[in-house]
């Protein structure tokens, strides 16, 4: 009695992964454009929304560099910007996505200090520093968390995506933004050729 029962949960249990397989498939691609990675990621999932994230992320300011150079984060995060360096840095975006209203300017700080941001509006989010005009980054700030890096081959994998219809965007660093309708079932692919 005890192996029948035991033999049918673990039937049952098998059934609900494969269920849930179905459920949470992927989608898969390319970006063509210049060196360095590419950032896709899914703009809606229709009929559902996402918590804000609870952690905040760090952007790094070391060696004069932003650090990481390509940051992506779903809407809603929190930012803190750190100074590594041995010199005083500023931080502050000209635009999001182009719209000079949103831009901010984080202030100036020494070494070993944070300061953080909220960013509740999507776009790129531009970086720079009014002491180092040599200094840049990106910040790119998704609608949803179903989002991916291509590898330094274009190549990329957005998981856990529902099965439905959805578009798509991709985004590399001087190159415009394209967006393409994809379907999944299961799995998808979309492949994307940016200009500039």
């Amino acid at each position: 009695m005890f192996s029948i029962l035991s033999k049918s949960q673990a039937v049952i249990a098998l059934l609900a992964v494969a269920a849930g397989a179905v459920h949470a498939g992927e989608i898969t691609g390319k970006v063509t454009a210049g060196k360095g990675i590419s950032v896709v990621w899914v703009e809606a999932v229709p009929g559902k929304t996402f918590p804000k994230p609870d952690k905040p992320i760090t952007m790094d300011q070391k060696s004069l560099l932003f650090q990481p150079h390509i940051m992506v984060a779903p809407v809603g995060v929190t930012v803190e910007f750190l100074n590594s360096d041995n010199v005083q840095h500023n931080i502050f975006w000209p635009a999001i996505s182009g719209n000079k209203k949103l831009s901010h300017n984080m202030g100036t700080w020494p070494k070993g200090q944070t300061r953080s941001f909220q960013f509740d509006t999507v776009g790129v989010v531009p970086l720079l520093c009014n002491v180092h005009p040599e200094m840049s980054g990106y910040i790119i700030v998704t609608p949803t968390p179903l989002y991916a890096e291509t590898d330094e081959s274009g190549a990329f994998k957005i998981a856990d995506v529902p099965d439905g219809s959805y578009t798509v965007t991709a985004w590399h660093e001087g190159y415009k933004n394209q967006s393409k309708p994809v379907t999944v079932k299961g799995t998808a692919a979309a492949d994307f050729a940016l200009t500039k």
